[in-house]
């Protein structure tokens, strides 16, 4: 019959443990416990940083879970080190399979690291309107391998975030107003305060046109069969495009109320008799 630190050598041995012995296993017992404990205080204490910082709140999880997995195998590599495994051999096969894991997962991996850095960053939020990389639309959900962008068309786009994270991108949304420049063409008979006042009426009739800011009219320039007026106004940034339509609309009812001419080009054909 064996005893017990016979079969704790024949254990050692087999799974290449040079130290298995009943001092050993106390040895691991405690340092079990004493790592538990540490583990345990620095996990409360990265909670404590991370609540404090609100630029990593989206992705305290994913931090407080990969800070865990790292701390554990910190702790099972010391085990197996006083146990006389040897962790070299062990660290070193780690390597090579982590990179042969990183360069085949390589695109995933940069989705998930340009993922980190929109959840970091905060270029966007969900709900808002965002042009980038030549798309646009609402953001309705932003993961860590994707974006989801909603079309005004009403499709739903996923986005590698690798992509949008390497990309310009415009939010019309953060500032939460935005500037509106539409361009009119008067006829050069018509006198440019009538015009002015046209604009001004269309302006007063629409909503959603903020007073502060106050719109402006400018004569821009002078074409070749009519004059061209800029009129620059503000709205909020979701009232933008309800505004544009229907201030196209109300300043041609305007200009027809005021008798101003809206001319469009064209070219007068003189015929001469010899």
């Amino acid at each position: 019959m064996k005893t017990v630190e016979e079969v704790l050598q024949t254990v050692g041995t087999a799974v290449g443990a040079k130290d298995l012995t009943l001092w050993g296993l106390l040895r691991v017992a405690v340092i079990v416990l004493a790592g538990w404990l540490i583990i345990k205080l620095l996990m409360r204490t990265a909670d404590r940083l991370l609540d404090r910082s609100k630029a990593l709140a989206p992705v305290k999880m994913y931090i407080r879970s990969a800070l865990r997995v790292f701390l554990w195998f910190l702790l099972a590599l010391m085990l197996a080190g006083t146990l006389g495994v040897e962790v070299t051999s062990i660290i070193a096969m780690l390597s090579v399979v982590g990179l042969a894991v990183s360069l085949a997962l390589q695109n995933t991996l940069g989705n998930l690291a340009g993922g980190l850095v929109l959840l970091v960053a905060k270029p966007f939020v969900v709900g808002d309107y965002v042009e980038a990389d030549g798309i646009n639309g609402t953001i309705a959900a932003i993961d860590l391998a994707y974006t989801t962008f909603i079309t005004p068309d009403n499709k739903k786009i996923f986005v590698p975030n690798s992509q949008l994270s390497a990309t310009k991108i415009t939010n019309y949304n953060t500032l939460g107003r935005r500037r509106m420049d539409v361009k009119f063409t008067a006829s050069y008979d018509a006198p440019t305060a009538q015009v002015r006042t046209a604009i001004e009426a269309a302006l007063s009739a629409v909503p959603g046109v903020l007073d502060d800011p106050a719109p402006v009219i400018y004569v821009s320039e002078y074409q070749a069969s009519s004059i061209e007026y800029l009129t620059r106004l503000w709205t909020e940034s979701g009232d933008y495009w309800d505004v544009y339509y229907a201030l196209l609309e109300g300043v041609r009812e305007s200009f027809a109320r005021h008798g101003v001419e809206m001319t469009y080009d064209h070219l007068n054909v003189h015929i001469v008799e010899r």
